[in-house]
This record gives structure tokens, C-alpha cells and sequence, in this order.
């Protein structure tokens, strides 16, 4: 094995290790996320909160495949299936939460000012798009379609959270109870085609495979 060889599979050893710890500081966030909102919103009669809430948990289940993933000997080898986790938790999301706020709006019911809910919406716009950030570099670098995916499910966070964020503000404001729903919805479009580019493997990132495989036939060349 040359050195350079021995150098890019030691950087491959600390982007896989530098994504474990990123998943893994998503997921205790994502956690603690869930409990306070899915809490918040249910208190509040807020959809769009609960349905943040429950965006957390699928959160967590998105990085916990990613985590898994990268904790076996081949990565690679399973990048196929964590994207289809990750593309049904979009598509769970974007389920629920257009049925919860469609529901909302056909039955009005009215969202009740939720300071909790504003608090955590408005926490989770400023972590949420550092985690993002940092799993996405790793991810290009690493030639990994699942982190840079998993990226795209915390960066959708990030949306929601600023959606239900608006929301709540308006309906606290100017009893804009109607906003939370709206916001709700607009999210769920957002989360289908998020959803569909996993599905597909989509993720703007050639596998690590496919990078192993071109150097492999390039030794071979030579």
C-alpha cells in the first residue's frame, strides 16, 4: 500500500469518526427536541408544533441509521438502504403533518400561544443549521450520499423550525391561528421532495464505492 493510499484511508477513518459524532450530538438534541414540543404543542392545541415534535423524533431515527451505518466495517455496503430509511422518514413526516393540518384547518381549531414553543422553534434555527453544515462537508469529502442525505433531514428541521417559528409568533401577535396550519403544510412539500431525492439516492455526492471502485480500476491501468 503507498502512502498516499495509507494517507486517504486514515482521512476516511476521521470523516467516518467526525460523522458519528455529529449523529450522535443530533440525536440528543433531537430528543430532548421531541419531548418539549410534542408536550408544548399538545398544551397549545398547535399542530404544526406537535408535528415539529414528531419531525425530531424521525430526526433521530434518520441520524440513528446514519450512525449505525458508519459503526460497520464497510459503510458503503449499506449506503442503499439507510437512504431508503431516511426517504420513508421524510415521507412519514410529510404524512402526518399534512393530515394534522389539513384537520386543523377544516375543524378550526384554534392554537393557543405556546412561549415553550417559540423558545425551542427559535433554539433549534440557530444549532440546527451548524449540525447541518458540519455532517454535509464531512459527507462530500467522504463521497457518503447517506450523511449529505441525513444533512438535508436536519437542514429540513431547520425549515421547519423556522415555519413553526412564524407561525406561532402570528398567532400570538394577531390570532393568525389559520398560520400554524399553512406552515404545517408548506413544510410536508418541502419534506415529499426531500424524500423523493433520497429515495432515489439523490444526494449530490458519488458513494464511497464508487470512488473505491474508480481507483481500483486505475491501479489496474497502471
Amino acid at each position: 500500500m503507498t502512502a498516499s493510499n495509507v494517507a486517504a484511508s486514515a482521512r476516511r477513518h476521521v470523516l467516518q469518526r467526525r460523522i458519528r459524532w455529529i449523529v450522535t450530538a443530533t440525536i440528543v438534541y433531537n430528543v430532548i427536541e421531541a419531548i418539549v414540543a410534542i408536550t408544548a404543542g399538545t398544551l397549545a392545541s398547535s399542530a404544526a408544533l406537535i408535528g415539529f415534535g414528531l419531525d425530531s423524533t424521525i430526526e433521530v431515527l434518520s441520524a440513528a441509521a446514519v450512525a449505525w451505518q458508519f459503526t460497520r466495517r464497510d459503510p458503503e455496503r449499506w449506503e442503499r438502504g439507510t437512504l431508503r430509511v431516511i426517504a420513508a422518514a421524510f415521507f412519514a413526516l410529510a404524512a402526518y403533518v399534512s393530515v394534522s393540518s389539513i384537520l386543523v384547518l377544516v375543524v378550526s381549531v384554534e392554537v393557543e400561544h405556546s412561549s415553550v414553543g417559540i423558545a425551542i422553534t427559535a433554539l433549534s434555527v440557530v444549532i440546527m443549521p451548524f449540525l447541518s453544515f458540519a455532517e454535509r462537508r464531512a459527507g462530500r469529502e467522504l463521497g457518503s450520499a447517506t450523511a449529505i442525505a441525513d444533512s438535508k433531514q436536519t437542514l429540513l428541521c431547520t425549515y421547519l423550525s423556522a415555519a413553526v417559528l412564524v407561525g406561532l409568533v402570528l398567532n400570538s401577535l394577531f390570532g393568525w391561528w389559520w398560520a400554524d396550519a399553512i406552515a404545517g403544510l408548506i413544510i410536508a412539500v418541502f419534506a415529499v421532495r426531500e424524500g423523493l431525492e433520497a429515495w432515489r439516492g439523490d444526494a449530490c455526492a458519488t458513494s464511497v464505492g464508487m470512488l473505491l471502485e474508480e481507483d481500483g480500476d486505475e491501479a489496474h491501468e497502471h
